[in-house]
């Protein structure tokens, strides 16, 4: 991004009418240009609120990052240079350099990243803290030649790479990657001497815009997409199976096909992950099936679920995947060799990312990799992940049951020996909660997302509500499934939050909620802050039938209401509070 393209962006993100989102930037030199190409980015990854960034004290960094915790702000990003943890490292001090300050500076520079660490652990209870290390080289203070590393050198990075573990544990703190940012701003490219000498703002235009674009990508934190759909011939493997036949495919060093193994284990990696993986090829399925049993497949083929082969449009097999997966359109990415296929599945669903496979490019092939990697990533791996593929199978395989006698059986509900638990604490503050409430569609009652700020403070008012519930039955875990946020309102609960993710939906969960809402929180009526978005139909369904109208605003549910529903309608299943 140029400054005067940020300039603009921010100029026009201040005539906005929404709500503002605030962040605090902590540095010890002079931010200048930084603040308004972090403004810009975050006017764009917040397209609907003013955009406002805060910044500290000239040359106190410590400081900055104590006045960040107490700041109250949506966000925070820390940002560390050599010369804020010791003035001896930069190029505005006149300090003199020997080597027998070598050890003050080692000394200096361990407490400075002490009260620094202690200041990020307290602010990051407050909100998101991204942090940036050094992006500036040390100055020539060494005795050792420039292309040799020295002690002095090694006992400094050593200091950071020990507070860079330890911040890494925390999962409210993002660190910003070093080698990505190497990847988009080499280190030769970054330090403008002139600049930080009359400005004391030490970064060329070019290194800053890449910064404020990573800080906020940290801030922002893009909800990774859920399913990969891929074909096979060119992709998974280099050749046309039903040209070269089984053994005629490869993906090896020998056929130099290698990067197709490469591709290969990224699908595993992410299918470890939680991803859904599909394939969606035109061949003739029983060469498939004997081609991914084939013993040097790069990973398990039980990852690929469902397979969805032959002659038809792939946008009829992408569609079927997605009807089995029960995800949006938006949250899957579709890869082919093929502009043409890939034309033709971007028509008929345009939500789905589309993405050509560079065969014979290995180069590109690698990036792609690293595309993928962005678009399905994640802080932290939890339960509900390692389970998605797994229940998804299992419910396919329950509908298809169903499907083949023509109804659901008599009794279905009652022989799932399902069981619903439900959490009432608020702290600590559930991930799985905050990423259900702000990734969920079709079950919400309202559409609306939270900051992770935002979020944190609602939790925080006494008189907030927070109902998580987790659901298993004889198929297997589906783990945490629905969560419910109210505030009390005298003998009435407000509730503003409501979703429930779509592998629970038929399972008359709904109603378990709310009466486990009437029983634990000892409220007459339940008042619903409903509105009604493009694909929140089924929550709209569920409210009609409950209050024998079309829901419309502020809809109220006494418990009598719900008392009267429940012993006409509903089916015995068990509870368990926890």
């Amino acid at each position: 991004m140029k400054l005067a393209e940020a300039l603009i962006a921010v100029k026009r993100a201040q005539q906005r009418d929404g709500e503002v989102f605030t962040c605090f930037l902590a540095t010890g030199f002079t931010p200048l240009h930084l603040i308004s190409f972090l403004g810009a980015e975050l006017a764009q990854s917040f397209p609907e609120q003013k955009i406002a960034v805060q910044q500290g004290l000239y040359g106190d960094l410590p400081g900055n990052v104590n006045r960040l915790a107490k700041s109250g702000r949506d966000a925070g990003a820390v940002l560390i240079e050599w010369a804020d943890l010791d003035a001896r490292l930069g190029i505005r001090s006149s300090a003199a350099w020997s080597p027998s300050i070598h050890a003050d500076i080692v000394k200096t520079v361990a407490a400075q990243t002490l009260q620094i660490q202690r200041a990020i652990e307290e602010a990051s209870g407050k909100m998101p803290v991204i942090v940036s290390f050094p992006t500036l080289p040390l100055p020539p203070i060494s005795y050792v030649s420039g292309y040799q590393t020295s002690a002095f050198e090694t006992d400094l990075t050593s200091t950071l790479h020990s507070l860079r573990s330890h911040l890494s544990q925390n999962d409210r703190v993002r660190i910003l990657s070093a080698q990505r940012l190497e990847m988009l701003s080499p280190l030769s490219e970054r330090h403008d001497v002139e600049s930080e000498l009359s400005a004391g703002f030490p970064y060329k235009l070019a290194h800053a815009s890449v910064l404020a674009n990573l800080i906020a990508l940290l801030i922002r934190k893009p909800v990774p997409k859920k399913g990969l759909i891929t074909d096979l011939d060119d992709t998974v493997w280099r050749g046309i199976l039903g040209e070269v036949g089984i053994d005629g495919v490869s993906w090896d060093l020998d056929h130099h096909s290698q990067m197709h193994a490469f591709y290969q284990k990224l699908l595993g990696s992410l299918a470890a992950e939680g991803v859904l993986i599909a394939i969606a090829s035109k061949n003739e399925k029983s060469f498939v099936e004997t081609a991914l049993a084939r013993k040097d497949l790069a990973v398990p083929s039980n990852i690929f679920f469902p397979l969805e082969v032959s002659w038809r449009p792939k946008s009829e097999a992408v569609g079927r995947i997605l009807k089995t997966w029960n995800i949006g359109a938006d949250a899957v990415v579709f890869i082919d060799d093929s502009p043409l296929e890939l034309a033709e599945v971007k028509a008929s669903h345009p939500g789905v990312e589309c993405i050509q496979f560079p065969t014979k490019d290995a180069a590109a092939i690698y990036r792609l990799c690293w595309l993928l990697r962005d678009l399905f990533g994640k802080s932290a791996i939890m339960e509900e992940d390692a389970i998605r593929a797994q229940s998804i199978r299992r419910a396919h395989e329950a509908a298809s049951g169903a499907e083949s006698t023509g109804s659901q059986p008599p009794g279905f509900l009652d022989d799932l020996d399902a069981q619903t638990t439900f959490h009432l604490d608020k702290v600590p503050v559930d991930p799985r909660a905050f990423e259900l409430v702000n990734k969920t569609n079709q079950f919400n009652l309202n559409g609306k997302r939270y900051t992770e700020s935002s979020w944190q403070n609602y939790l925080q008012d006494p008189s907030s509500v927070l109902l998580v519930a987790s659901y298993t039955d004889k198929f297997g875990p589906l783990g945490k499934i629905a969560v419910l946020a109210g505030k009390h309102d005298g003998k009435k609960l407000v509730v503003d939050t409501w979703v429930m993710s779509c592998r629970a939906f038929s399972r008359r969960i709904e109603s378990l909620t709310l009466e486990e809402l009437f029983a634990k929180c000892a409220v007459d009526e339940i008042e619903f802050d409903f509105v009604k978005t493009e694909r929140n139909s089924p929550l709209r369904e569920f409210l009609a039938e409950l209050l024998g109208a079309e829901p419309s605003g502020r809809c109220v549910v006494s418990r009598r209401t719900l008392e009267s529903r429940s012993r006409l309608t509903r089916e015995p299943q068990e509870i368990a509070n926890g």
